[in-house]
């Protein structure tokens, strides 16, 4: 299966298998400091500006960096949530990923480290992420914004842009203007080809099912379209959005679906599903060149969305 694998995804999977074999039990422990360790040797492309504060959040105050591009004028806003299968990552984690999208996109990046499963199940990190959103909107005016506002995330933090987005619409808003969503953690399903085959790959269908343990904690839980997006009856009046799936990702099958139940209801989409690639793919900077161009891709359709072109 490896060696159907692009050279540099091939690599990344085997120096992953390396590493996975130190820590042959699954613990919250392990899965942190493997992410941690990733994240030590990925570039950190200069940006104008990086701040560490906290926010108001439902549960006490909230860390957020806010990275904005080289420029004086008002930029749009790009509310960013980590991958990590709702138990690792921070903002450490995907530091590299949001500098090179401050850089390509020309937008304001608001990364937010929200609180994670076990120690805070569903819906913790929906309420960190819906209230993370709000005062995005809230202080545009403090970010150097000019009102435009977008989220976006990767893995896990695909399923949490997908449900800001979803319970803006719902709640009246804040207005979301567009959505990027990598390889989101949507719509997986244990019997979907996805898994069947792609099993072990960065992610194993084992995985998959400890992360939902430690974040849903039970199949009813996974019902709630806040928990699952794919769940919601109605995708209509959604913003427009950005899908992006990877070949050989087990999350794979439940990305299309939600791609295509999005389109479904009218609303725009645009899915691109990276040949070769794996899970994770466009953090791994340091080992994937096709990681800057996927960051790239989603980046152009921020700036035409958000008016930065």
């Amino acid at each position: 299966m490896v060696e159907d694998l692009h050279p540099d995804a091939a690599t990344m999977v085997k120096r992953q298998q390396r590493v996975q074999r130190l820590l042959p039990d699954r613990s919250v422990r392990g899965f942190r400091w493997i992410t941690r360790l990733g994240a030590m040797f990925r570039d950190a492309p200069p940006v104008a500006q990086v701040a560490d504060r906290t926010i108001p959040g439902p549960d006490g105050e909230m860390p957020i960096r806010v990275y904005r591009p080289e420029g004086e004028k008002p930029f749009p806003t790009v509310v960013f949530f980590h991958g990590g299968g709702f138990v690792s990552g921070d903002l450490e984690s995907h530091d590299a990923l949001c500098r090179y999208l401050t850089r390509e996109s020309e937008c304001v990046v608001v990364s937010v480290e929200y609180r994670l499963a076990p120690e805070h199940p569903f819906p913790a990190a929906v309420e960190d992420a819906i209230a993370a959103t709000e005062w995005a909107a809230d202080h545009t005016d403090a970010l150097g914004g000019t009102g435009d506002l977008a989220v976006a995330g990767d893995s896990a933090g695909g399923n949490l842009a997908a449900v800001a987005a979803l319970a803006a619409r719902d709640r009246g808003g804040p207005d979301i203007d567009y959505q990027v969503l990598l390889y989101p953690g949507i719509g997986t399903r244990e019997d979907q080809q996805s898994v069947r085959e792609h099993s072990g790959l960065v992610l194993s269908q084992a995985d998959l099912e400890w992360f939902s343990d430690c974040y849903f904690g039970s199949e009813i839980t996974r019902q709630n379209p806040y928990a699952d997006p794919t769940r919601a009856c109605d995708h209509s009046g959604l913003p427009p959005a950005t899908v992006l799936t990877a070949e050989f990702d087990p999350l794979r099958d439940g990305g299309v679906a939600y791609a295509e139940q999005l389109r479904d209801a009218g609303v725009e989409v645009r899915h691109v599903d990276y040949e070769g690639m794996i899970h994770g793919f466009v953090s791994m900077t340091d080992t994937i060149g096709r990681a800057t161009e996927a960051i790239e891709d989603v980046a152009g359709d921020l700036r035409v969305a958000l008016g930065s072109a």
